[in-house]
C-alpha cells in the first residue's frame, strides 16, 4: 500500500482547477492499485486531491485540524464538498485542538507527513510566508524528514489575488 499525503494552495483560480485535477490524476494513477490518500480536505488542492484519490478507487484519510474546524473555518461555498469528502473517508482523524489556529494547522501538517510515504504538493514554489503551517513550510518539513515530494504546478496554474 502506498500512502500519499497532500499539501497545497487553497486559493486556486477557477481556470487552474481542471489543470491541477488533471495533473493530480496523472501523478496518482500509478499508485491506484493500492492507494491511500491523506488530506485535510480544505478548499482547493486538498479537496481536489481527495476527489482524485476516491475517483481512482483509493482509500481516503481525512485529517481535521480542530474540533471546531468544520463549523468555524469551512466557508459556505466549501461546506458541501467538505461534508461529502468527510463522509466518503475511510478514516476521519480530528485533532485534539479545541479551536482552529496556526498550532492546529501545523499539527495537522505534521500528522500528514507522519502518515505519508510521500507528499504531493500543489505548490507554486514560492518560499514560506513566515506565518507557519503553509504549503511551503510543509514541503520544507517533508524534505528535511527525507520524505519524497512530488510538486504539482501545471503550466497555466495560478492563485487568486
Amino acid at each position: 500500500m502506498t500512502t500519499i499525503a497532500v499539501t497545497g494552495h487553497m486559493d486556486l483560480t477557477a481556470s487552474s482547477v481542471p489543470l491541477v485535477r488533471s495533473a493530480l490524476l496523472e501523478a496518482l494513477r500509478p499508485y491506484a492499485d493500492d492507494l491511500t490518500g491523506v488530506s485535510c480536505i480544505a478548499k482547493g488542492s486538498d479537496s481536489l486531491f481527495a476527489e482524485v484519490v476516491l475517483e481512482l478507487g483509493g482509500r481516503l484519510v481525512a485529517v481535521i485540524p480542530s474540533k471546531d474546524y468544520h463549523q468555524k473555518k469551512v466557508k459556505a461555498e466549501h461546506k458541501e464538498t467538505f461534508g461529502r469528502l468527510r463522509d466518503a473517508a475511510s478514516e476521519v482523524v480530528v485533532l485534539d485542538h479545541e479551536m482552529a489556529n496556526r498550532s492546529a494547522y501545523e499539527d495537522a501538517n505534521r500528522l500528514l507527513l507522519e502518515r505519508g510515504d510521500r507528499l504531493v504538493a500543489v505548490w507554486n514554489g514560492e518560499p514560506p510566508s513566515g506565518k507557519g503551517g503553509g504549503t511551503a513550510d510543509t514541503v520544507l518539513e517533508a524534505r528535511e524528514a527525507g520524505l519524497p515530494v512530488d510538486v504539482i504546478w501545471p503550466d497555466g496554474a495560478a492563485r487568486q489575488g
